[in-house]
């Protein structure tokens, strides 16, 4: 069933998927799926499990007090996990499934890679967010989930036929569009929620340049002293400044060396080390294609 090299438990298809989360036998080699009522609960707790496949966690909100960065916020009506193949997942308890609404869903990338999903599901960047910036859900949102769901499982559910894997792959195709919209609302929700997120950005660049001068200021640094994944960080500022953490940084940047290229005789490549550049020609190529002209122009300027 599951190969396992040192401790790690590896799930490389559906079917060693259902085994491992308790869903009844899979009907598709390619993909499978049951609603979380019918899973038996047999997830290794305390094991850490690669699963090599796509997989979604659709559940109710009775377990949706999901931390945000620093605060907290409680949705009711439910949330959806997207886990890209190689992720790393691991249960500290069981859940009780008895009863609850939401389904466990899983493909190999063989799938979909013969369709324009194949390569669409490449560039899904909510495939990549940590577990706790799931996509929470409203009442409307959860009904439109639903209705995309029960044609998925009505399809997976009758039997396969030349048909089917072209059937259920358009509908994933919609589940995917539905969560890109549904992602941008709540984007929107959590700027108008933390307004203060640009300024709390920028108040991290200055303590990363005042406390680690030479270090280069990384996007994932970034995202990891906010406590968010890189990718959500950059889709949340830019959905409230239209521009991502790297360009954010790219702009910090310029905007600090034209402060120590007018009011210090430090020489070009000694301000691209204390702003961290390794290279003082990569320094050299941001700041022309910012400003239009090289450092040593800009000096000359002021």
């Amino acid at each position: 069933m599951q190969a396992k090299s040192d401790d790690i438990i590896t799930v490389n298809t559906v079917g060693e998927y259902a085994d491992l989360f308790g869903c009844p036998q899979a009907r598709h080699p390619l993909f499978c799926t049951c609603r979380l009522s019918d899973v038996r609960d047999y997830v290794p707790v305390g094991k850490p499990v690669r699963l090599n496949l796509y997989s979604v966690a659709i559940k109710d909100g009775t377990t949706c007090n999901a931390r945000y960065g620093w605060r907290s916020y409680d949705f009711s009506s439910g949330a959806i996990n997207f886990f890209a193949p190689g992720q790393m997942h691991c249960w500290d308890e069981h859940t009780a499934n008895s009863g609850r609404w939401g389904w466990l869903l899983a493909f190999h990338p063989d799938f979909v890679r013969k369709y324009p999903l194949g390569e669409k599901i490449l560039r899904l960047r909510y495939f990549s967010y940590e577990v706790d910036e799931a996509l929470h859900i409203s009442d409307s949102e959860r009904k439109t989930v639903e209705g995309i769901m029960d044609g998925i499982e009505g399809e997976y559910l009758q039997g396969v036929d030349r048909h089917t894997q072209d059937i259920i792959v358009a509908q994933l195709d919609v589940l995917f569009c539905y969560a890109e919209r549904f992602y941008d609302r709540q984007f929107r929700m959590r700027s108008n929620a933390e307004p203060d997120i640009l300024v709390r950005v920028q108040r991290m660049f200055r303590q990363h340049l005042d406390e680690r001068r030479g270090e280069f200021l990384s996007v994932s640094a970034v995202a990891s002293e906010l406590n968010m994944s890189p990718h959500y960080l950059s889709d949340l500022l830019r959905s409230q400044t239209g521009m991502n953490t790297k360009q954010h940084i790219h702009a910090y940047l310029v905007d600090c060396a034209k402060v120590l290229l007018a009011n210090t005789q430090l020489s070009v490549s000694e301000v691209a080390y204390r702003l961290g550049f390794e290279y003082p020609q990569h320094f050299n190529r941001l700041f022309k294609r910012k400003t239009g002209i090289t450092p040593s122009e800009y000096r000359k300027l002021t």
